[in-house]
């Protein structure tokens, strides 16, 4: 006769399948749950970077027992690092497992990672597969808050911002002189920008368009779209205004309110700040698509010695084309961030109302990030102002949930120096530029 070992548990589920319980998602997790699986999946799909592995972790207890036999002789625990896009693996068999859940695992993850070339890593992609067990313990009955274990635990190294690079992208601006439609100086500048983009390895597309202004002015306008990972679905859009204003309508000297402005501050601020973040995302790919937009004719709303009715639509022209006429049919993005006047020393940002109206979501990531990396003096949590600015068109016509970075000043709402002849590279601080840089950068990076 033939000895074989009979498994008293699979038969009593066959004569009583209802009995077993199947891994089932819980009715009112599945939206968290979908959108955690696909952040894995996403990366999972990804081709093979040296600089960013993907990394598996996983542990069982398996019982040791003699073939055929009852007799029990302990536990074992089997762990495992894998990093299946290379053909890596690592397994470790412990006699007794620890008192703390996944003590050993980072253990071994740990003693994995420093096998790799660690000064080549970027980013570290770690999947703990446990938090499945985790989260199928929780679908039978446990408080859905301790099924927050993250399934997707990722390790990221957000670039450093450079806010002297920043400083000198805006410099380069401001010696073209104010770029003001129908100009040499904005069409060179134009190009300027465009190459800048293109270098720094994005895919470059130019709206030209001929818009009219608030008294009839044709306006020979440019938007400058630079686009990172093109073919990736989820995207970010980061976005500003290049164009200056071409009066100086707010200067204390009424001979200088003809005076085209150089826009240090207001215009090529955002455009340096976001060059910047183009030559990082280069050198170093976010999880997401990123596209950055330069938007023309923002500022030629009607001057303040305008004796016709004032309209917000005269403002914000090249964002409204866009909005309507996107570089790509059907174009959306997760969010938007619009910086605008991101220069200024001793700049105090808000929480625009828009903004709040329109992707008060987005707005709390931002000055909580913001006050994570100890920038709540730039970046105070208060309530702003309604502002008239790209973003409102961007929400309004295209819906993309859009927030606006600006300064709130009081009194002298966007700074003593807004729309006169003082706004020059005087104004500019080091200090802000890298706050916002580098609050934007810590967003975008954290995104999957």
């Amino acid at each position: 006769m033939h000895n074989r070992c009979f498994d008293k548990k699979s038969i009593k589920n066959e004569l009583k399948p209802w009995k077993v319980k199947g891994w089932v998602i819980p009715p009112k997790e599945n939206s968290e749950f979908v959108a955690h699986m696909e952040q894995v999946l996403d990366i999972y799909k990804r081709s093979y970077q040296e600089n960013n592995p993907v990394i598996c972790m996983d542990e069982s207890p398996e019982q040791l027992v003699e073939e055929c036999n009852s007799i029990g002789y302990g536990l074992a625990n089997v762990f495992i690092a894998n990093e299946p896009l290379k053909g890596k693996r690592m397994v470790e068999v412990t006699v007794q497992k620890t008192k703390r859940i996944g003590q050993n695992t980072s253990l071994i993850s740990i003693d994995y990672l420093l096998n790799i070339e660690s000064n080549k890593m970027k980013r570290i992609y770690i999947f703990v597969l446990i938090a499945f067990f985790i989260l199928t313990v929780f679908s039978c009955g446990i408080n859905s808050q301790t099924s927050n274990n993250k399934t997707l635990e990722a390790v990221v190294n957000v670039p450093e911002f450079n806010a002297d690079s920043a400083y000198q992208y805006i410099k380069v601006q401001v010696d073209f002189g104010p770029r003001v439609f129908n100009s040499i100086q904005h069409d060179v500048c134009g190009d300027y920008l465009a190459e800048r983009l293109k270098s720094h390895g994005a895919t470059v597309t130019n709206q030209y368009v001929d818009l009219t202004g608030y008294d009839g002015t044709v306006l020979k306008a440019r938007n400058i779209i630079g686009s990172f990972k093109p073919e990736h679905k989820k995207r970010i859009l980061l976005c500003a205004h290049w164009d200056t204003r071409p009066w100086a309508d707010n200067d204390p000297n009424e001979r200088n309110h003809h005076t085209p402005i150089l826009g240090a501050n207001d215009g090529a601020s955002g455009v340096g700040i976001l060059l910047e973040i183009a030559r990082l995302v280069c050198q170093q790919e976010p999880a997401l698509g990123i596209d950055i937009v330069f938007f023309d004719a923002e500022d030629y709303g009607a001057p303040q010695f305008y004796n016709g009715t004032h309209k917000e639509e005269y403002w914000c022209l090249g964002s409204q084309y866009w909005a309507r006429f996107p570089h790509i049919q059907r174009y959306n993005a997760r969010f938007g961030i619009l910086l605008d006047m991101v220069g200024g020393r001793n700049a105090i940002f808000h929480k625009e109302m828009y903004s709040e109206e329109f992707a008060k979501g987005i707005n709390t990531k931002v000055w909580k990030t913001a006050r994570e990396l100890g920038y709540e003096r730039y970046f105070v949590n208060a309530q702003g102002r309604n502002i008239t600015d790209d973003h409102l068109f961007i929400n309004r016509i295209i819906r993309i949930p859009c927030i606006d970075i600006i300064p709130d000043e009081g009194e002298d709402g966007f700074g003593s120096f807004w729309h006169t002849t003082n706004d020059t590279m005087k104004v500019i601080d080091k200090s802000t530029l890298k706050a916002v840089g580098q609050t934007v950068l810590a967003v975008i990076y954290n995104e999957f």
